[in-house]
């Protein structure tokens, strides 16, 4: 396992690829950086879908200058980790439980072995989702959530009932591995920068495609029907009132104003019934806010400076 320098994205300092085996067989690239001198404890970064942790090199780097360790993972489908198809540029899953092995693995083998606590986690959109899962189970080892953009629910669906009903149906057939209508296998080397959902500023988005060129096994196109029918059932879960109500861990969520990719509205919804939550609207932000322009990345850092880790308990007297 390793991680990919281009002039643009070195790695950071102090950095090791390694891999973890899950529980079902499947092999995961993961990586460490350590911080210069004593650690204020560990953030661990969880990408969204179809990224890779050469992506958050920048925002390594960053949390590393304020004194944590790092940790990060890819995916089980995407990045350096293992395919679940022959197909290596379709993401795709049969359920999004499976991520909870990958946390699994990643907590165990690469948390637990080598990382200083507290551990706190730094998730987009899907990686969001997904430890708001993990939490929902009280399952979830990590002092407090930043997520940004989390997928409670996807943006500009014109018929969503029918969006659901035809990916179940699709799967059901047994077509789940089979790319969702109209998706194919481009990845993000091979879009323009024009008309992108991601981020409004030029050089983060072509710096994030340079991996790409040195190791195209990096990428991975559009989900399958298998992948969308998956998320659809766990956002039908976000959905319900109680389910956030039943999070305990403290969360700082991120809704971008321009996120045309997954719904601010319901992020907004969500977080609002959080009993230990709070709300951060970036107006003018696209889906990746960590790939955004300066004066936007320098809003979600002042939240994350004042959350992360927090004020400590009060002594008891």
């Amino acid at each position: 396992m390793e991680l990919v320098a281009t002039p643009n994205n070195p790695v950071p300092p102090r950095g090791s690829a390694s891999a973890v085996r899950t529980a079902d067989g499947r092999v995961l690239r993961v990586a460490t950086f350590a911080t210069e001198g004593e650690a204020r404890g560990t953030v661990a970064l969880f990408p969204g879908r179809a990224e890779f942790i050469e992506k958050y090199f920048e925002t390594i780097g960053e949390l590393l200058a304020r004194g944590y360790h790092v940790a990060a993972m890819d995916w089980r489908g995407q990045g350096g980790s293992e395919r679940d198809l022959a197909d290596p540029r379709k993401g795709h899953i049969d359920d999004f439980a499976l991520y909870q092995r990958d946390l699994d693995a990643f907590i165990g083998e690469t948390l637990t072995l080598s990382c200083p606590r507290p551990w706190h986690a730094l998730a987009h959109s899907m990686g969001a989702a997904i430890l708001l899962d993990r939490a929902h189970s009280a399952r979830s080892p990590f002092e407090r959530l930043a997520l940004i953009a989390p997928m409670i629910d996807i943006e500009g669906l014109r018929f969503p009932k029918g969006a659901r009903a035809l990916a179940d149906t699709l799967d059901m057939f047994g077509l789940g591995a089979m790319y969702v209508p109209g998706g194919n296998g481009r990845s993000l080397i091979e879009l323009p920068f024009e008309g992108n959902r991601l981020t409004s500023d030029h050089a983060r988005f072509a710096r994030n495609a340079e991996p790409l060129a040195v190791a195209p096994n990096l990428a991975v196109g559009d989900p399958t029907v298998g992948w969308i029918n998956a998320a659809f059932r766990l956002m039908k879960q976000f959905s319900a009132p109680e389910y956030a109500r039943a999070i305990r861990a403290p969360a700082l969520i991120f809704s971008c104003g321009r996120d045309r990719i997954v719904s601010s509205r319901a992020i907004e919804r969500f977080a609002r019934r959080l009993p230990v939550g709070n709300l951060v609207a970036i107006p003018g932000a696209r889906h990746e806010l960590l790939m955004e322009r300066d004066e936007l990345r320098e809003q979600f850092w002042a939240a994350f400076d004042a959350f992360v880790p927090g004020e400590a308990a009060p002594a008891e007297t």
